[in-house]
């Protein structure tokens, strides 16, 4: 890595290389598509050692920025999460080619035959931090749905990113398809992001994956169409008519298991019913499992919790923290979560199903969850190999955005010599 780089001239030229690439991805066949993932799944595996050496460097940076150990574990990449990596690239090698699937067609009384086919949206620009696996996942999501894409990873991920883009290189080159396809920018220097946030005439959209400093600084900056990509203000609500087991079970999944993740729970809200039978113990166990607790006034009775400001409220933790509240009903539950959350991803703990369905209708976050760990807020998860983020705004792509959702339409249109009256 230069750092000591002609910034604007490094990007112009990556922006250039990726617009020529994406003209031949956007009819490159199916099968080449599926032989560079494939391929590149396989040198993932076989440089596995060499990424975790990588990876430590990125640890070591870490560290020495001080990030919270969630952040940290967001970073870390360990036999097992390689292994992910690899299973995310076959599944969306395995997965049908969006492009170019018919999505209706029909005829009209003038002759005309009319079909609406799905095609790639271009260039792509992701800007992303932490979590290195996003450099294979935003990779081959936008590889399968025939778009170049140019990844900017975080300076903490610097070299774990650089490691497993390598490997996709190698992945589009066995396949004969153009290695401007996949395109890592070299270099920390923040100013690369605030260029390829301007880069109006080789760039079609930007999708941000991180936290809200960075969404914040990419709405704003951004003169390029963005995907909105909020920070995951999760709330799981506790029913009066909620199974204990499965409350116990899903909240403590859903805030320890990952706690640095989006779909990580932020803030339980507790029917006030249930108080003692329910939410007393759940957050006991939570404190017991190291979360710190901010508690609103009747739950700081509870041994352990720490009051709760005003800033607890619709504030993404990402750490070993949730916010917790009691309210009256379902109503006051969907009240509070209307008022905080980001649309991102938002849990009901209920039996009884008219209480579900109005959480369901009441609520419009991007995913709504009944008696499930909000962690399932994954492309993965949703059967789309993987995901190049969750997309919380209600434009074009909304939830978990896999191959699919990187795609527009175009409409195809034949005649046998009509004319127009």
């Amino acid at each position: 890595m230069n750092d000591n780089i002609d910034i604007p001239t490094l990007m112009a030229e990556i922006g250039a290389q990726a617009k020529a690439a994406c003209a031949e991805l956007a009819f490159a066949s199916s099968e080449r598509k599926e032989q560079a993932l494939n391929v590149a799944a396989d040198v993932v595996w076989a440089r596995k050692e060499e990424i975790v050496v990588a990876n430590q460097k990125d640890l070591s940076f870490g560290r020495s920025k001080g990030l919270s150990s969630a952040m940290m574990d967001r970073l870390m990449l360990n036999e097992d999460r390689i292994k992910g990596i690899v299973d995310g690239l076959r599944a969306v090698a395995n997965q049908d080619d969006p492009v170019g699937t018919v999505l209706t067609e029909w005829d009209m009384p003038t002759g005309l035959h009319i079909k609406r086919v799905r095609t790639p949206l271009g260039v792509i620009g992701v800007i992303y931090e932490s979590r290195p696996n996003v450099t294979a996942d935003a990779g081959a999501l936008c590889l399968k749905s025939g778009n170049a894409v140019i990844l900017r990873g975080g300076s903490e991920s610097f070299n774990s990113s650089g490691a497993i883009h390598s490997c996709l290189l190698e992945g589009v080159r066995a396949a004969g398809l153009p290695e401007h396809a996949i395109q890592l920018v070299p270099t920390r220097d923040r100013a690369a992001v605030q260029e390829l946030l301007t880069m109006v005439e080789t760039v079609d959209v930007i999708v941000p994956r991180g936290g809200k400093g960075l969404v914040d600084l990419v709405q704003k900056a951004a003169r390029v169409p963005v995907f909105a990509h909020l920070e995951g203000i999760v709330h799981i609500y506790l029913d009066v008519s909620a199974d204990p087991q499965k409350a116990l079970d899903v909240v403590m999944n859903a805030k320890t298991r990952r706690p640095g993740i989006c779909g990580a729970a932020e803030c339980l809200l507790i029917h006030e019913d249930v108080v003692k039978s329910l939410g007393k113990p759940i957050i006991d166990t939570l404190i017991n499992a190291g979360v710190e607790v901010h508690a609103d006034e009747t739950l700081q009775t509870i041994n352990g919790t720490v009051a709760a400001t005003s800033e607890d409220w619709g504030k993404e933790y990402l750490n070993m923290e949730i916010a917790a509240r009691v309210v009256s009903d379902v109503d006051a539950a969907i009240a509070h979560i209307r008022e905080y959350s980001s649309n991102h991803t938002d849990c009901i703990i209920a039996e009884d199903d008219a209480t579900a369905d109005r959480f369901f209708q009441q609520i419009d976050s991007a995913i709504l969850m009944r008696n499930a760990s909000t962690q399932f807020a994954d492309g993965g998860e949703f059967g789309m190999g993987a995901e190049i983020g969750i997309a919380t705004g209600k434009l074009h792509a909304r939830g978990p955005v896999g191959a699919a959702q990187l795609t527009s339409f175009k409409y195809l249109v034949e005649g046998v010599g009509a004319t127009r009256a």
